[in-house]
């Protein structure tokens, strides 16, 4: 079976260390302009080097989108933002305008060139114009079914590459045109800024009754008219596989670290299991409930994915502990403060190719060597005695009982 490359996001530094230790291919991140995720953390010209260089050292490529629509005023702007990226070494540049696409080929010559989501390719007619153009991958619409995807495989040339989206959230509209934010709030999400406005808690207010708000429902559970389920693909990688993707791309640049650490983790195991032909250890598939998350559902690729009339909230119920800066081969670990806990509260683990495991928080020490029984401070660094030794970026969390989103 081909090897599926697993594309994961790296919002900034942290989540680019989390997504290569966990088993990332490639990432995809932004630099400070013209990326469709604004509010992530991004990397400054200085930055961005040596992100390159980190991934690279560890074997993983890096994608940069490029996949604003820039406006003519913008324009100038681009030669040297692309010349910085060329520069920087990154392997390849996720574009979604034709007129971004062409100078990409003269200032960023040694990028590959991929054609962004927000390009909604939908048919085999449009990737292979892209191809024609200089395109050698191409992102396909997240609205497609399997059977769509299958037969822009079989009618493009084999030397094009096709990513879909595997995991994370689903835009209520196309891939981000949506009018919405902008018109409510002033963000533009087709610039990077959307204000998510389908996820409020809406309320009926009547003009001449300021303050008095009216509940606004479709049934006995509320109003879901905009919901949007998130995508999980995880139970269905031999189906993108057999259907010709060459690329599964993990959603989620504005999310936390510990969101590309699990989710990039889980999905590594199930693909590599895959594709040897192994049994799936069902641990992998529990780790996506572990991170914040609304109801999963896979997308358009098996049809119409419905709507989920419960509720728009998000699932919590796990919260990171602390960080493994290292740690011994006796199990002896220095760790950073994330969030308070107690010696004896029950606690998980999970690394960079460990296996999640649950534990009870022992006594633990400050680095003066007293004895800490609840650490507190923000990013405070303690030891703990771990029941085995693990890599230095695993992370302890704890099952809580955070309120819904």
């Amino acid at each position: 079976m081909s090897k599926l490359e697993l594309l994961a996001p790296a919002g900034d530094m942290e989540r680019l260390h989390m997504a290569v230790l966990y088993g990332a291919d490639a990432v995809y991140l932004a630099g400070t302009s013209f990326g469709m995720r604004s509010f992530a953390g991004n990397f400054s010209p200085e930055e961005l080097p040596k992100a390159v260089e980190f991934a690279h050292s560890h074997g993983v490529k890096v994608h940069a989108t490029v996949n604003t629509m820039p406006r003519g005023d913008e324009v100038p702007q681009l030669p040297a933002h692309l010349e910085m990226l060329d520069s920087a070494g990154v392997d390849a540049l996720i574009l979604a305008d034709l007129g971004a696409f062409s100078l990409a080929e003269k200032y960023a010559p040694h990028c590959q060139r991929h054609v962004s989501t927000q390009q909604s390719i939908a048919n085999s007619v449009c990737a292979k114009a892209w191809y024609d153009l200089g395109a050698s991958r191409v992102v396909l619409a997240r609205e497609l079914s399997l059977e769509e995807i299958r037969r822009i495989r079989q009618e493009t040339p084999k030397e094009l590459e096709i990513e879909t989206f595997g995991h994370g959230a689903m835009c209520v509209s196309y891939s981000g045109r949506c009018l919405l934010s902008n018109y409510m709030t002033g963000r533009d999400s087709n610039r990077g800024a959307c204000a998510q406005p389908c996820r409020y808690q809406y309320a009926l207010m009547e003009e001449k009754r300021p303050g008095e708000y009216f509940p606004v429902f479709e049934d006995e559970h509320g109003t879901y008219i905009l919901n949007s389920r998130d995508m999980c693909m995880i139970d269905h990688i031999d189906d993108l596989l057999d259907a010709g993707v060459d690329c599964i791309k993990l959603e989620g640049r504005a999310k936390s670290a510990y969101y590309a650490a699990i989710v990039t983790g889980a999905y590594r195991h199930v693909i590599d299991a895959v594709v040897a032909g192994l049994p799936v250890d069902p641990v992998w598939r529990d780790e996506v409930e572990h991170v914040s998350h609304r109801i999963y559902s896979s997308g358009f690729y098996y049809g119409f994915p419905g709507q989920y009339t419960e509720n728009s909230r998000y699932i919590r119920k796990w919260q990171v502990c602390a960080i493994v800066l290292e740690c011994d081969s006796n199990g002896l670990a220095t760790l950073s403060l994330r969030n308070k806990f107690t010696a004896g509260d029950e606690l998980e683990l999970v690394g960079p190719d460990t296996r999640p495991f649950g534990f009870q928080a022992p006594m633990m020490k400050t680095e003066e060597g007293e004895d800490l029984k609840e650490p507190r401070t923000p990013q405070m660094i303690f030891k703990m005695q771990l029941p085995q030794a693990v890599p230095p970026m695993s992370i302890v969390r704890k099952a809580v009982a955070l309120s819904a989103k």
